[in-house]
């Protein structure tokens, strides 16, 4: 860990208002949990479809959709993608895309916006503390995204982004078990929005954590990203983390037919619905080769 020191004191400016923000969100989850036995339990199952909504605005929009073109998808679907990811709330499609590119170019260095190489907390969390290392807006802006502004979604998403929270993250959420079946607003709005909105960060946050330093790599056991099944089970099928950098193309970010993957039944689905094309896969012939070439032999 000698470099951790150094790499730290790279001027990174703690960013107070993130720090506060993050631990009154926290403390109100907290405070949430203590609200579960009063709530109504149709109240319980709204924040729960809240939650998996929130999981492929993420895994399967900004995630597999924009950040690695692993399929393609119509307009209709392409809006409620970008509808989800707002309720997710973990920054617009764009920017989501442009720095997971990033992460996947320049994976543990100082250019990667979240380097597991500085430990758990800083992968996790940390990283929305301070100010990028400059070394990731460096190398970030020799990326070409036209291809992510070139889709009208994006930009009225990224336009209207703040409202669009507000409405999903917020307002829905809160709003339809008050109206709906009569659960007061204060229950509502800590459960289905508050409680909901934390759990989602922190499984997304255990892809870029947990994924990148728990379990085996049998695909290439020279990166530090593994195969962890527990990040798989909260984010929904994301957790197959070596395969995926291993192959970052492959529309089901794991070896098809491996275990739990509801991100990819959803795609698969709208497959079958017409409103997604192109899927795009690595052939077994290759993920075996690579296995035998460079995997650690645990799989």
């Amino acid at each position: 860990e000698a470099g951790t020191a150094g790499t730290a004191g790279c001027g990174q400016a703690i960013v107070w208002r993130n720090v506060v923000l993050m631990g009154l969100l926290h403390l109100g989850a907290v405070y949430a949990l203590s609200l579960v036995p009063r709530a109504q339990l149709l109240t319980l199952l709204w924040a729960y479809f809240c939650f998996l909504m929130t999981a492929l605005g993420v895994t399967a929009g900004a995630h597999r959709l924009w950040s690695h073109r692993s399929y393609k998808a119509k307009l209709p679907l392409r809006i409620f993608l970008a509808a989800a990811n707002s309720m997710a709330f973990q920054n617009d499609i764009y920017e989501w895309s442009r720095d997971h590119r990033v992460h996947h170019k320049y994976s543990e260095t100082d250019a990667d916006p979240h380097n597991a190489r500085r430990g758990f907390f800083f992968s996790h969390i940390g990283w929305l503390f301070v100010r990028k290392h400059r070394d990731v807006i460096e190398k970030g802006r020799k990326l070409d995204f036209t291809d992510l502004l070139d889709d009208p979604v994006v930009r009225f998403q990224r336009k209207y982004y703040k409202s669009s929270v507000v409405l999903m993250c917020f307002v829905i959420p809160t709003f339809v078990p008050w109206y709906l079946w009569g659960e007061s607003l204060w229950n509502a709005y800590f459960l289905a929005s508050i409680l909901r909105y934390t759990i989602s960060l922190n499984v997304t946050w255990l892809v870029n954590s947990a994924a990148h330093m728990y379990g085996n790599r049998p695909y290439d056991k020279y990166i530090n990203p593994r195969q962890n099944t527990f990040v798989t089970l909260g984010a929904i099928g994301e957790g197959f983390h070596n395969y995926h950098h291993t192959f970052p193309f492959d529309y089901s970010a794991s070896e098809l037919g491996l275990k739990f993957n509801p991100t990819t039944w959803f795609i698969d689905f709208m497959f079958w619905l017409g409103l997604v094309t192109d899927r795009k896969q690595a052939p077994k012939e290759m993920i075996q080769a690579r296995k035998e070439r460079t995997g650690d032999g645990s799989a």
